[in-house]
């Protein structure tokens, strides 16, 4: 889809037609299935994303990815991925989240030892782990401590509501090698699945988007060798920071696409639904929510659109990428109580997906900061100029 301000390449029409396509014949089908198996780890549909290379559009051509690296390619797939299925969607393309920080920060030969095999015929899972049980949104204040030794640091401390933690090989953990001191003291390591003194919790039961797993992470005293710090010591949060921007646009769009699916079964269960004697759709009540939830679709890809267009031209995007995703995250909450509304007792149902979209949704408004985080920035960035 175009929107007449922004002109898209044959390949990103390529790609976008692809990811419907997919969405379509593999995601939808099974995406109730993988939301009642809730903890267990889809596979298969992984596994498929990968050979069309789904997984790794977005990474570098020159370690095997698609080298799709721009923001707006982004996207239009995590919309059309999103589409089919937001949990599904944000799993297939959760290894860029986890490249990020490593091509940021890192050199080249650790973007070899764990980028490149993402882009691997059957690649593995990475995570990145930030959150902790006491500290939400606000990154600055992380308590997990790097305490410098001969030959590495020693990892102290506990990470939360981790995705793709369990299935994931990789991990990319920000701690403090200076405690109190914030973001001066943040830096980054990689860490991998079976390091002495790393522990994964148990899948943490969800509301929604459950084909994505969520786990605590726990740190022993692990040993990390010097050669998995990403970057100089306290550079970590300037690449957690540009990390958190990036993936705000591609959360709006995996909104902007829950948000759409839920419009597009809300106005064909209006047509044909019949309510004294006619079509629900000849209601004006009916009409009149449908025809909001188009506005709020449209706005949300507007936004989403533009803050990827000004991240691509290397402008600063913090502003942008905030109200593209406190909108359409707030857009799919909305738009998928409105179609829950249009489908009456039958969205309520589990035998249609509205009620599970509306699960699904109310994930945008918290993850990468939750509405009012949102609301926070945009609101200094306003008050700064």
């Amino acid at each position: 889809m175009s929107l007449g301000l922004f002109e898209l390449t044959s390949e990103q029409r390529e790609i976008q037609a692809l990811c419907r396509d997919f969405a379509e014949r593999e995601i939808r089908p099974i995406s109730l299935a993988v939301d009642e198996a809730d903890t267990e780890m889809p596979w298969e549909i992984w596994h498929k994303a990968a050979a069309l290379g789904l997984t790794a559009f977005m990474l570098p051509e020159h370690l095997g990815g698609g080298g799709m690296e721009d923001s707006l390619t982004q996207a239009l797939v995590q919309e059309e991925l999103c589409w089919g299925c937001s949990g599904i969607g944000n799993l297939i393309t959760s290894n860029g989240f986890f490249a990020k920080p490593v091509l940021v920060l890192g050199n080249e030969e650790q973007a070899r030892r764990w980028v490149e095999p993402l882009t691997g015929e059957r690649p593995p899972l990475g995570a990145l782990a930030s959150t902790e049980p006491g500290v939400g949104s606000d990154a600055a204040a992380m308590t997990t401590t790097a305490t410098p030794v001969e030959g590495g640091y020693r990892l102290s401390g506990q990470k939360s509501w981790i995705s793709s933690a369990g299935p994931a090989e990789y991990y990319v953990v920000f701690a403090t090698v200076a405690p109190g001191t914030r973001a001066k003291g943040i830096t980054a390591f990689v860490l991998e699945k079976g390091d002495q003194g790393f522990t994964i919790g148990p899948p943490i039961k969800k509301m929604g988007q459950r084909a994505l797993l969520n786990a605590e992470l726990f740190f022993d005293d692990c040993f990390v060798p010097e050669d998995r710090r990403l970057g100089e010591e306290g550079q970590g949060f300037r690449g957690l920071m540009r990390t958190f921007d990036l993936s705000r646009i591609t959360l709006g769009a995996a909104a902007t696409g829950l948000a759409r699916a839920a419009l597009e079964y809300a106005t064909e269960y209006a047509k044909t639904r019949q309510q004294f004697g006619k079509p629900i759709a000849e209601h004006q009540a009916v009409a009149f929510r449908l025809a909001d939830m188009a506005v709020r679709v449209e706005a949300s890809r507007l936004l989403v659109w533009r803050a990827a267009t000004k991240a691509d031209a290397g402008e600063d995007v913090g502003l942008e990428a905030a109200m593209a995703k406190l909108h359409a995250s707030e857009a799919a909450m909305w738009c998928t109580w409105a179609a829950v509304q249009t489908l009456g007792g039958w969205g309520y149902s589990r035998e249609y997906p509205v009620e599970k979209w509306m699960r699904d949704a109310k994930l945008e408004e918290i993850e990468e900061g939750t509405s009012d985080i949102q609301r926070l920035i945009i609101s200094r960035r306003l008050l700064a100029t």
